[in-house]
């Protein structure tokens, strides 16, 4: 039976770029919600590759002949203590618009000078196998945070995120360019590597 691979978000910005980082694998890419499954799933590790794997674990259960992959990231503010960190897509109310988010991290760096805005955002990524393993990577890509929101691509807090040898944020790159180098992008190539050695390449 054709292996498929599963992805525990139901973010639709998410799985364009999923699908586009995973192309070549040679199976089908599914959001959780196109594989028909709806969980409640509580988020309550304490470092981004447990929520990762929690909710990878999650899906599992339910999907049990699939392999379920899972990424938990978010932004980390050094200034601010590394904050938002694993609470990013929780920070200022779960429901509350990324515009809002980034006004409010941007009102905090008020008069913050260049060299302590710096940041990071950090993306592990956890694959559990039919068989019950388990693979986690985490990656990371370095910045600073910007004065002003600026782009439009991307989604979350890439407007505020400043890249200083692209001299842009990343929501000012082209999709490829992002996915190239973003922390997302970086793991998800990494676990691209562990399914090849897991199943071989082209055996999935």
């Amino acid at each position: 039976m054709k292996r498929r691979i599963v992805f525990a978000t139901g973010n639709e910005n998410k799985m364009k770029e999923i699908r586009m980082i995973l192309a070549g694998l040679g199976t089908e890419i599914l959001s959780m919600k196109e594989a028909g499954v709806d969980v409640d799933i509580v988020e309550d590790g304490m470092s981004f590759e447990e929520n990762a794997e929690i909710k990878a674990r999650a899906v599992a259960r339910v999907l049990t002949n699939d392999i379920v992959l899972a990424d938990d990231s978010g932004l980390e503010i050094d200034y601010l203590d590394k904050a938002p960190g694993i609470y990013s897509a929780r920070f200022a109310g779960e429901d509350t618009s990324y515009d809002i988010k980034n006004r409010i991290l941007l009102d905090r760096l008020e008069g913050v000078p260049e060299d302590e805005r710096t940041a990071r955002f950090v993306c592990a990524v956890a694959a559990v196998f039919p068989d019950g393993a388990v693979a986690t990577v985490r990656k990371t890509i370095e910045g600073r945070i910007a004065h002003e929101s600026e782009g439009a691509n991307g989604f979350g807090y890439d407007p505020i995120f400043y890249v200083p040898e692209y001299g842009c944020t990343t929501a000012q790159m082209a999709p490829e360019q992002k996915n190239e180098f973003s922390h997302r992008g970086k793991a998800l190539r990494a676990m691209k590597e562990i399914l090849w050695d897991k199943f071989g390449e082209g055996e999935l």
